[in-house]
């Protein structure tokens, strides 16, 4: 059996101006990165956007598990089938980031033969927007730190500086730090903290701006710190919106590659659904729905993370109406939800499979509550056994659910074909009534409230004290009406990670809340998950080499 990176590697790729033809894209609308890799130009969107919209399908997961359940293999796999299906199809992903690569979860190139390629590339520096990214936000702390060092004009206290450097890589070590050691001329002595570039609210704006006026308004309105009088501290006023717009500037452009079927897909943007708010750029979501018939995006994590952010936040600011959602799992990790050790979910158990659905069961009512039509697909395993496949479709169905087995692993667009099928049936047959789960006008406190009750099944909320103060700070500067973006693990539907299945009788504790201004949305961390990941006892880079001939391998 061939891995990932070995069907990719194998894979006959079309140059990507023949890609781009797909889709009436000109030769001059592309800005090349190598034979099989392009931007789509600023003047493709004058030309594109009095088209009219495609319709947009959202693929999204149950609660993640070891079992693995291949929402992004879903994904490229239904566009795929489609393709196959004569539909001009077009897909659009979030860009890895190389923490998990080196880490513990792999790249996030799809799997098997429903890929896009040049996964490779994907999965490491690509076009350079994570590193531009990443740039952008430090020149921004440089720039804050220089001003306190020259002078301290703007009268900032050094205690409530809340911007943070960043990297995209999993470095535990660099949570909390110290800087400004040394001699005076080394700066202001300062305690500082990372966070992984997915996490930057420079990542945020990125990928909700519309264009570079808007990315640049958003960069001026984000909040860095305060003054010693309690005054918030603008990035605009550090007079960093230019420097870092320029450093921005190519990574706004979307990345137009292709999958193992030549399928155009365009990769733009990458924040993480536990952390931030787990959509691929606004700006490359609408250049699709202008560019082809069915457009099929994905959010990150389980449907209580990436979905609910990607309804509540991104639809909600760009416009976006969904048609349908995809909703993906597998036998395996229902089971596993039902309290199957990993080693033993090749085995039949009914039992556990009617135990641990009750995490689908919650999904699939959370994603009716926004008003959208549910697609359940199911990712097929050679030890899925008759009795379990039917048990899960009977159980969708009865739940207004269309329900498909999908093997887009194994067989590439042919597996999903009828996954395809089902979810044109879906989008011609029920109609999709998009809301948000919450109106704008509530206080942060309810809307956090709502969240946790609504989508996640909490009884309550507790607030920490910094969280309490912080809330009454963020209101009082007028952000009360913002969107909230949950940041929360993404194992389990509450925020305690070893609670599986559905949980009841829970409350969520907010430990820090805070605005990011610029991204337009307040973040508010749940129990102790981390905004700077750390790799784990035997890290995938371990694994990753490449011999002289240039092949990587190790890959995943």
């Amino acid at each position: 059996m061939k891995s990932d990176i070995q069907i990719a590697q194998d894979a006959k790729l079309m140059p990507i101006q023949e890609v781009a033809k797909q889709l009436d894209i000109e030769e001059d609308d592309l800005e090349f990165y190598g034979k099989y890799k392009a931007k789509l130009s600023d003047e493709l969107w004058e030309k594109v956007k009095n088209n009219p919209d495609g319709k947009l399908v959202l693929v999204t997961a149950i609660n993640p598990t070891p079992a693995g359940e291949g929402k992004t293999t879903t994904t490229v796999g239904l566009g795929q089938a489609l393709g196959q299906m004569d539909v001009k199809s077009l897909i659009a992903l979030r860009e890895p980031s190389l923490g998990p690569c080196f880490g513990i979860k792999g790249g996030a190139a799809g799997g098997g033969y429903a890929q896009v390629v040049p996964m490779d590339d994907l999965n490491l520096h690509f076009t350079g927007d994570f590193h531009a990214i990443t740039s952008a936000n430090n020149l921004l702390a440089a720039m804050l730190d220089n001003h306190m060092q020259q002078g301290n004009a703007l009268n900032i206290d050094p205690n409530q500086i809340v911007w943070k450097r960043c990297e995209d890589m999993n470095d535990r070590v660099l949570r909390n730090i110290v800087v400004g050691l040394g001699r005076k001329t080394d700066g202001v002595v300062r305690e500082d903290h990372f966070i992984i570039t997915v996490a930057s609210e420079i990542m945020a704006v990125l990928c909700l701006a519309e264009n570079m006026q808007d990315l640049k308004d958003r960069l001026g309105r984000i909040v860095v710190a305060y003054t010693y009088e309690g005054k918030q501290v603008l990035a605009k006023e550090l007079k960093a919106v230019g420097a870092m717009a320029a450093l921005l500037k190519d990574a706004l452009k979307p990345n137009l590659i292709q999958t193992l079927e030549n399928t155009p897909a365009i990769v733009h943007g990458g924040p993480f659904a536990n952390i931030a708010h787990g959509c691929n750029s606004v700006r490359a979501t609408k250049t699709a729905l202008k560019l082809a018939d069915v457009v099929v995006t994905e959010a990150g994590f389980g449907a209580d993370l990436g979905a609910e952010k990607f309804l509540d936040i991104k639809c909600r600011m760009a416009g976006l109406k969904p048609d349908a959602i995809v909703l993906v799992a597998t036998v395996r990790a229902l089971k596993y939800n039902g309290g199957v050790p990993k080693t033993d979910l090749s085995v039949e158990n009914l039992d556990a499979l009617k135990k641990g659905i009750v995490n689908l069961e919650k999904h699939i009512e959370n994603l009716h509550k926004f008003g959208i039509p549910v697609v359940v697909s199911l990712n097929r395993f050679v030890t899925d056994t008759n009795a379990e496949l039917g048990f899960v479709k009977e159980f969708c169905e009865s739940r207004n659910c269309e329900f498909s087995l999908c093997e887009v692993w194994e067989k590439g667009g042919e597996g999903g074909l009828d996954l395809a099928q089902k979810v044109l049936n879906t989008m011609e047959t029920k109609e999709s009534h998009y809301k948000p789960i919450y109106e704008l006008n509530l206080s942060i406190k309810e809307k956090i409230e709502t969240i946790a009750k609504e989508i996640y099944g909490a009884d309550g909320v507790t607030y920490d004290p910094a969280a309490e103060k912080a809330i009454k700070t963020i209101e009082a500067n007028g952000y009360r009406e913002l969107p909230v973006c949950m940041a929360k693990n993404q194992y389990s539907l509450s925020d305690d990670a070893s609670k599986l299945g559905r949980p009841t009788g829970f409350t969520v504790n907010i430990r820090e809340v805070y605005v990011s201004a610029g991204a337009g949305f307040v973040v508010a961390i749940t129990g102790t998950v981390m905004t700077m990941p750390g790799l784990p006892k035997v890290p995938a880079a371990e694994g990753i080499d490449v011999d002289e001939n240039g092949k990587i391998t190790g890959l995943f």
